[in-house]
């Protein structure tokens, strides 16, 4: 049970540090915004991607505190 919970801490913390850099990168490439300066669709599905993996980390955080006070 304790592995189980290192693994979704680890994940969440890989999550947390990696893909708000990939967002930062993404965001500031030439095809995020449109001449008008309105946000294409490759930045909206990359932002939504992101988006679910931070939920996910979160989640995984959560659950793993979870099992850890549930020890």
């Amino acid at each position: 049970m304790i592995l189980l919970a290192v693994l979704l801490l680890v994940n969440a913390v890989f999550n947390v540090l990696v893909w708000p850099t990939f967002y930062r990168r993404v965001a500031r490439d030439e095809r995020a915004r449109d001449a008008n300066g309105r946000p294409t669709r490759f930045l909206i599905v990359h932002a939504v991607l992101i988006g679910a993996a931070l939920l996910l980390a979160l989640v995984s955080a959560i659950a793993a505190i979870v099992a850890l006070v549930l020890l």
